[in-house]
């Protein structure tokens, strides 16, 4: 019998996978906030803060390492004044993507953040471009990343939180082409220079500016982004894609037959070609990969 011997180097790597790949996505969608995350303290479920302590643990073993928040659709409808403060005053609006149901705004920028501390993740926050404002935004990153003596910071210290977050992740926009405002890509390209202009690096925070990137095949959106983002206002691109095989109906996660199971995963196995063709339109613009520019990141939404 032949013998035969292995060597392993553990030390011989031939690349590296970011852990930011395995981040996660929350918005306010049937339970995922309330009631998932969030149950308050009065809660008879056991929670820190309001937040379950089974899903910070479960967070924790699975070492999560970035939370998107408020959403999706949702993040381009939410104005975060209306999520701090004390909670019987804040406003309550009606959740118009999801349901229709009335939400209490008791889940807000200031329990999202401590939901990151809890969890041990970086926090990502997405902005409202649709239908909110450049000074709403800049207010927000000011409200929650400055230290220096302003009306915003004196608010937050006044809410109960005296030091600033640090934020990475601020994506500006969200599905623009769609429920984030129905725009063309050469429009949306302008309003996203208008707002990141005035997204301000404060108190030592630096922030990672994240573009609406296309729905799945549409490379023409890719190609604009690319054509008139300049590297030095924007560092990724985001690429939304949904496996579902008969988008937009809603199939069951657990009552699905052979076919319908073979289909999802074709459906997920064509990420792949959507971002190697995305990543070669945008190496056409930086072949190099020099600078933290779009070219070095593709998020993937699923």
């Amino acid at each position: 019998m032949k013998k035969i011997s292995m060597v392993i180097n553990a030390d011989d790597r031939l690349g590296h996978i970011s852990p930011e790949i395995y981040g996660h996505f929350s918005e306010h969608l049937g339970r995922c906030i309330y009631n998932g995350i969030y149950v308050g303290e009065n809660s008879p479920i056991p929670n820190t803060d309001g937040i379950r302590n089974d899903i910070i643990e479960a967070l924790r073993n699975i070492k999560a390492p970035v939370f998107r928040w408020p959403g999706g659709c949702f993040a381009e409808e939410y104005h975060w004044q209306d999520g701090i403060g004390e909670k019987s005053l804040r406003r309550k609006i009606v959740n118009t993507n999801w349901g229709g149901v009335t939400e209490d705004n008791s889940f807000g920028t200031h329990e999202f953040m401590r939901f990151c501390e809890l969890v041990g993740c970086k926090p990502y926050i997405n902005g409202n471009v649709g239908s909110g404002s450049v000074r709403e935004l800049s207010e927000w990153i000011e409200y929650m990343t400055s230290d220096a003596e302003s009306p915003l910071t004196e608010q937050r210290k006044k809410n109960g939180r005296a030091e600033p977050w640090k934020l990475e992740y601020l994506g500006i926009g969200n599905e623009n082409w769609g429920c984030g405002g129905n725009m063309r890509p050469e429009y949306y390209a302008d309003v996203y220079k208008r707002y990141q202009t005035f997204c301000r690096n404060y108190s030592g925070n630096r922030l990672y500016r994240i573009a609406c990137g296309s729905s799945s095949a549409d490379y023409n959106w890719t190609e604009v982004m690319m054509k008139n983002l300049e590297s030095n206002n924007v560092d990724a691109i985001d690429l939304h894609y949904y496996t579902m095989p008969v988008w937009p109906e809603m199939e069951s996660a657990t009552d699905f037959d052979d076919e319908l199971y073979y289909k999802t995963i074709a459906a997920a196995n064509f990420s792949d070609e959507l971002i190697t063709r995305h990543s070669e339109i945008m190496n056409r613009y930086d072949p190099e990969k020099k600078n933290r520019t779009c070219n070095r990141r593709v998020g993937l939404l699923a």
